[in-house]
């Protein structure tokens, strides 16, 4: 084995140790901590998906060399590095464009608790993405729920506080069931490693035997991390969540955070039960309808939010239902198209909250979609960050959610039948819509506002800290990366996908 095959390993630990150390340290000292850590874990990712697009294998590290069913397991490949590598630069971006505006939020003999939780939630989704351990995955499951509701908790308001309490209680519900759903699967197949309940379910499935418990196991997994993804109509706690926590929060619950549970449940559907057989079973059909009204009801919601953060938030859950209707499809191809929006979609709507937060500011603080108008005038940056994430959305050619509706309606008429009807239907209606909410908001940013005379108004320029600059031209040349090299992504992908189960 090469040394660097041992990082992914290293970085679970790593994160874990920071958080440790993390407890005991001041504001700034704790900032300094974090920053670092997440430095050190995405240079450690980006030698592992070196070596893993390199060699093109996949392969797995038994922590202690104990092997199962004694052992745990991590396994890496093409797509687990290629999606951790896209959380690393999203979380480092985030934390950097929301430092300032933490700084004044949280109480500064808090803030040590504020930087723990972003620890948690990065050492979380780590442990998601690369474990082959199912109940492995379920601690960290309840580990990411409990630090992603304390990020919502932590401006202590009650919009917050409330929103917190909100997000735990449908969180852990959704845990609820995925851990029942492990149970029985225990019960059926005595195993917990995921390659070894794959055989078992295999051969299961061959002999017609425990054909009810599976569809349980199935759905109980798939309602479950549905609810903590936010498909509708799952979704209620999603726009209090992202609109009254921090910046920071904000990009990294939306971005990442739904997105590590996602991943999983494409690790479940392909890597523990087998695709043939959730295809058998016919969760996908049931997936494929709520993604599609999530597409449409949550671009509705985010036409009639009135403020920008709740546009946005609302714009969250349409995206998701994208995610699904593009796995609901059943074939490969939905599902690599799913594994991009994935990805893509966390690097846009991190930007989008980051960019939103900071033309709110420039703007007096109201956060009304009206007050954006001018906010060009005032913030330039800001402004270019937002409208690329916006017009990305939307659809606009060469950048990558562009991508992701061309390759779902090629997805779709590679299935045929209803459902290609139904998801062309959903992408049309749902790209006007967001069309009309988008589009003009950044036609607002880019007209100068009038006083009550009719006279344009005079703006004065707010000049944006260092760390929110650095942040927002990160995320502008990772969004435009990921347009202009989405091919090479895309395969990827697909080579890793390949080598998944």
């Amino acid at each position: 084995m090469q040394f660097v095959q041992n990082f992914p390993f290293f970085c679970i630990l790593l994160t874990l140790m920071c958080a440790v150390i993390t407890s005991v340290l001041k504001g700034r000292a704790a900032r300094r901590m974090t920053l670092f850590v997440i430095l050190i874990v995405s240079a450690m990712n980006a030698a592992v998906m070196a070596y893993t697009l390199r060699t093109g294998e996949s392969y797995v590290y038994m922590m202690g060399h104990f092997p199962a069913p004694w052992g745990n397991e991590i396994r890496v490949g093409v797509l687990e590095t290629v999606t951790m590598m896209i959380f690393c630069f999203v979380i480092l971006f985030s934390f950097l464009g929301g430092l300032p505006r933490s700084v004044r939020q949280i109480e500064s003999t808090k803030y040590n608790i504020y930087c723990i939780l972003v620890d948690l939630t990065l050492l979380s989704l780590l442990a998601l993405v690369y474990t082959n351990d199912l109940f492995t995955a379920y601690v960290f499951i309840e580990i990411n729920t409990i630090a992603a509701a304390g990020l919502v908790m932590m401006r202590q308001n009650g919009a917050s506080l409330v929103a917190g309490v909100r997000y735990m209680i449908m969180n852990l519900l959704g845990s609820s069931l995925f851990l029942i759903g492990i149970v029985l699967l225990y019960t059926v197949t005595g195993h917990l490693l995921m390659s070894n309940i794959q055989e078992s379910v295999a051969q299961l499935a061959a002999t017609g035997q425990y054909h009810v418990p599976l569809t349980v196991v199935l759905a109980l997994m798939s309602v479950g991390l549905a609810m903590k993804s936010a498909l509708f109509p799952f979704s209620t706690w999603l726009p209090g969540a992202y609109s009254n926590s921090t910046p920071t929060a904000s990009a990294i619950l939306s971005s990442i955070v739904s997105k590590g549970y996602i991943f999983l449940l494409v690790k479940v559907y392909v890597r523990v039960i087998g695709f043939e057989v959730v295809r058998e079973l016919g969760i996908f059909d049931i997936l494929f309808v709520f993604g599609a009204i999530g597409m449409i009801m949550g671009s509705v919601n985010a036409v009639r939010a009135k403020t920008t953060r709740m546009m946005v938030a609302y714009s969250s859950v349409a995206q998701i239902g994208y995610i699904f209707t593009a796995l609901g499809l059943g074939s490969e191809a939905g599902v690599i198209c799913a594994l991009w929006h994935l990805v893509a979609h966390a690097a846009t709507k991190s930007m989008l909250f980051i960019s939103g937060s900071e033309l709110d500011e420039t703007s007096g603080g109201t956060h009304l979609r009206g007050d954006l108008r001018g906010g060009f005038y005032r913030s330039p940056l800001a402004a270019a960050a937002f409208s690329l994430g916006a017009v990305n959305l939307v659809g606009i050619p060469l950048l990558s959610v562009f991508i992701t509706k061309v390759t779902m309606a090629q997805a779709a008429i590679g299935v045929g039948g209803r459902h290609a009807a139904i998801a062309l239907a959903c992408l049309a209606v749902s790209t006007l819509l967001n069309a009309m909410y988008f589009l003009s908001t950044v036609l607002d940013l880019f007209t100068p506002r009038r006083d009550a005379s009719g006279a344009k108004a005079t703006l004065a320029r707010v000049k944006p800290n260092g760390l929110v600059t650095l942040s927002l031209v990160g995320f502008m040349a990772l969004n435009l990366l990921m347009g202009f090299f989405a091919q090479g992504i895309l395969t990827a992908i697909a080579q890793g996908l390949a080598r998944f189960a």
